[in-house]
């Protein structure tokens, strides 16, 4: 467990990911919340008394405080269990992370750089609902809660501190984005989606996913608009009533791809002006194209076809990759601190027990002869105080196999003292070793 002396007992991270194994079997060992409770007790009954399961599309892990190579075996044997599998044939599809490469690994993943999609913000949250769900099955200690706090922070630092999570990288996230500066709140628009084309509900999914909340389909044969919207949850617009009805929608997906335009200039044009002009948004997401182009002489329409949002994606990807490498090093500077955090806490006995040491023998000199002439005083403290480390030393140096062992020593009192540069003679070591 190299790297964990630092950190609350030993961290460690077992799970499969989008890194390490297929789609089908991160669905075997998917842990739905209901089934949460009930893992997170067999992992108990295996040992792990501190340990909470993040169970994603990207990942299924398992982030515990625990130690010793039967901490990683019981893990592995948890999630081959769950997802009824050999243990043997899942260990090699599975990652395991110790000490600070587990505290970095759950830093990173709180701040979305270890998802599939760089900077999308949804895991934090299901990070903090595997925290829920953890602590309400009474799986959580101090060390694993303080190691999530940490990475909250880390996490909001990256949100706060870089343009992470401000550009679209996908072309159905940057049409979400397009039609949000355009509208603002989404969750009072109407949009249409014409045709059952695979991007055209993408974009309607995004859509959804950021507050619309009043979605119609139409589709020139009408079961396929009913099988459409049985899919999205929605009503249908019949075909024949379209054109009537388009002023009632703030946003216009078309997916059809047939061999004439579906939306016509004048189409749009009288539908904007029964609008009064108020904005419309227009995504073509079809080839060929289902709006003229020629839409976009008129005020108060906002077309983008698949080409347009292509480029706004790519500009996305541009910005947020250069966010990533900021965000990276704010993560690495996050688990720098905390590991240092808990390194001066775990000193904090020591130092305590050296002060009580020290205070002691200064009682002692004071008692054997407080009336001798300061300068006398403080001769005997320091030869008293510096007797045993001086002792310690020079075992150290005797027993030491290599000039390297001996010199390590050396480094750590001067380190400790901060002796460097300082003028040492040798005949008053001599004289004060006789006192």
């Amino acid at each position: 467990m190299a790297g964990a002396a630092n950190l609350p007992a030993a961290l460690v991270a077992v799970g499969a990911s989008h890194r390490s194994a297929p789609a089908a079997l991160r669905d075997r060992l998917f842990v739905a919340d209901a089934d949460a409770p009930a893992f997170l007790r067999r992992l108990r009954e295996l040992g792990l008394d501190e340990a909470l399961v993040l169970s994603t599309c990207d990942r299924v892990e398992i982030v515990a405080v625990a130690g010793g190579e039967t901490a990683v075996q019981a893990m592995g044997a948890a999630l081959a269990e769950r997802g009824a599998l050999d243990p043997g044939a899942l260990a090699p599809q599975l990652e395991v992370r110790a000490g600070v490469d587990a505290l970095r690994h759950v830093f990173e993943v709180a701040a979305a750089l270890d998802s599939q999609i760089v900077g999308e913000p949804q895991v934090l949250g299901q990070l903090k609902a595997a925290h829920r769900l953890a602590d309400a099955a009474g799986a959580l200690g101090p060390g694993l809660e303080g190691v999530l706090q940490a990475a909250y922070a880390a996490a909001k630092r990256v949100r706060s501190e870089t343009a992470i999570g401000e550009r679209p990288v996908s072309m159905a996230a940057a049409a979400c984005q397009l039609a949000r500066d355009i509208h603002g709140d989404l969750s009072g628009a109407t949009a249409f989606l014409l045709g059952d084309g695979e991007m055209g509900e993408l974009i309607a999914g995004q859509l959804h996913a950021a507050g619309l909340r009043r979605l119609l389909v139409a589709a020139p044969v009408a079961a396929r608009a009913a099988a459409l919207a049985e899919r999205l949850d929605c009503h249908t617009v019949p075909w024949p009533e379209l054109e009537a009805r388009l002023a009632d929608a703030e946003i216009v997906v078309a997916g059809l791809g047939g061999r004439s335009y579906v939306i016509s200039a004048e189409m749009l044009g009288e539908a904007l002006r029964r609008r009064r002009r108020r904005p419309m948004f227009l995504v073509d997401a079809a080839v060929p194209g289902d709006i003229d182009p020629a839409v976009d002489a008129l005020d108060g329409a906002f077309r983008y076809d698949l080409d347009a949002l292509e480029r706004v994606a790519l500009d996305g990807r541009d910005r947020r990759a250069e966010a990533a490498a900021q965000a990276a090093a704010i993560v690495e500077a996050a688990v720098a601190s905390f590991v240092r955090g808990r390194s001066e806490r775990a000193a904090v006995p020591t130092i305590a027990a050296l002060r009580a040491h020290f205070e002691r023998i200064r009682r002692e000199v004071l008692d054997e002869d407080a009336a001798a002439p300061a300068d006398e005083l403080t001769r005997r403290l320091v030869n008293r105080l510096l007797h045993d480390p001086s002792e310690a030393l020079r075992d150290v140096a005797a027993g030491a196999e290599t000039a390297a062992e001996r010199e390590r020593a050396e480094r750590l009192v001067r380190r400790l003292f901060r002796l460097d540069g300082d003028d040492i003679d040798r005949d008053d070591i001599d004289r004060d070793d006789r006192d």
